[in-house]
């Protein structure tokens, strides 16, 4: 049997959590490398701190949806997971802006933060998990491209909220600047609002959707009885994955590998090439008011993100809008190393926000179209290793390709973009077959 049609305000519901796990990440992916750089660590070293927590996704999502594939209890299937992992970010997202605050050395205060990052990014990766996979148990093939898009809006909301917060909370007097080895209370309060928006945006979602009990979800799926009880392990799964799982795999390996330095190097880079200071002088006005400026620029990109979105659907081959959209978001990433003024810097980050709204959407839609339902969180599960690993490369590379390009920052962003091109062109060559 296929799934009905669900309505607009549905498939809202199903990702509107979200929008508050994607705040949550927002703060983590634009800060990160601004705490570590003010607790004291060399810009050489800060794609190091990047390899915990895509390292955490591979482990921790392919377990997630393995065993919500087998789960169900009043709660659902999908939802305990979802919010186990929210209310350990909410805990986390408390302490880790506090990690220069309590008297600690240096290395010990990067040791705490450390441990409170890989805490973080697991229970976000758990939190996250959920509303890729009930998109895929509940909406059918012809709407699913739509459902996406949805999330992909309300990722993209979140995302933009926020970037923007330690912006905002400068601009209503909280200060912005902090003794060497502390994290200004602009960032930290960002946290603490993050912490209170996911919590509420999580209970909404778990109180308006009501997942598919296993008969229903069997009988939607066209799973037999010996299929449900079929016991597969994650490297059976791999050996019979369908070609579409690898082939998109790659495109998302460039992909990612790019937006990992973007997330790294954007403090620095816009430091250097825009306000002219050592991005080893963290302790600065003019290198934290970059640091804000980045997370204005992350809220452009999330709009631009937003506005694509909506443009994704028009495409009639999803192929074709997943390739033109990488393009244009290489060609914003190279485009920061010729600009010199921060308002121009709105042009880039709106070009590469329209490659980032075709990351969130495209390859879950085509993915999902070419699984059975049996293993569907299983899949989806392993199908995250293909955004964590490329961040582990990228972020063990990260030194290396920094000296290779005289350790200037601002040219880490054209590597990125240099690696979305690749991405776009092994897009054509993906099998979008069941």
């Amino acid at each position: 049997m296929e799934k009905p049609n669900l309505s607009f305000w549905q498939m809202w519901n199903l990702s509107f959590g979200f929008f508050g796990v994607q705040i949550a990440y927002a703060l983590q992916s634009a800060n990160i490398s601004r705490i570590f750089a003010t607790l004291g660590a060399d810009p050489h070293d800060l794609s190091y701190f990047w390899i915990l927590p895509p390292l955490m996704g591979m482990i921790v999502q392919p377990l997630v949806g393995t065993w919500s594939d087998k789960t169900w209890c009043k709660f659902g299937r999908r939802k305990p997971y979802l919010y186990l992992g929210a209310i350990v970010a909410v805990l986390v997202m408390v302490l880790l802006p506090n990690s220069g605050s309590f008297n600690l050395t240096v290395k010990a205060a990067m040791s705490f933060g450390l441990v409170m990052l890989m805490l973080l990014d697991t229970s976000i990766n758990m939190a996250m998990q959920p509303f890729k996979m009930m998109v895929g148990d509940m909406v059918n093939e012809k709407q699913k491209s739509q459902a996406y898009s949805i999330q992909s809006l309300l990722c993209n909301a979140g995302s933009l909220v926020g970037y923007i917060f330690p912006y905002l909370f400068t601009w209503l007097g909280i200060s912005n600047i902090a003794p060497e080895g502390m994290i200004p209370d602009s960032v930290t309060y960002s946290f603490y609002a993050g912490a209170v928006i996911m919590i509420v945006c999580v209970l909404y979602t778990g109180l308006s959707v009501r997942e598919m009990p296993p008969q229903e979800y069997a009988k939607f799926h066209n799973i037999t009885e010996s299929e449900s009880k079929e016991k597969k392990n994650l490297l059976q799964l791999l050996i019979h994955a369908p070609k579409a799982f690898w082939q998109i795999g790659l495109v998302q390996f460039f992909c990612w590998f790019a937006f990992l330095y973007m997330w790294n190097y954007t403090t620095g880079g816009i430091a250097e090439n825009v306000w002219g200071v050592d991005p080893m002088n963290t302790t600065s006005p003019e290198y934290q008011s970059a640091g804000n400026w980045v997370g204005v620029l992350f809220a452009v990109q999330a709009i631009g993100s937003v506005l694509w979105a909506m443009v994704l659907p028009l495409f009639r081959k999803m192929k074709v809008g997943y390739s033109v959209s990488l393009i244009i978001g290489a060609i914003g990433f190279i485009s920061t190393f010729f600009i010199h003024n921060q308002y121009m810097l709105f042009v880039s980050f709106i070009l590469i926000g329209c490659g980032w709204a075709a990351m969130l959407a495209m390859p879950f839609a085509m993915l999902t179209n070419s699984l059975s339902g049996s293993s569907m969180g299983a899949y989806l599960g392993l199908f995250n290793c293909t955004i964590c690993l490329p961040q582990i490369i990228a972020a063990l590379l990260g030194g290396v390709i920094l000296s290779l390009v005289g350790s200037s920052q601002i040219m880490m962003l054209v590597v990125a973009g240099v690696s979305m091109l690749l991405g776009a062109i092994t897009v054509p060559f993906i099998t979008d077959k069941k």
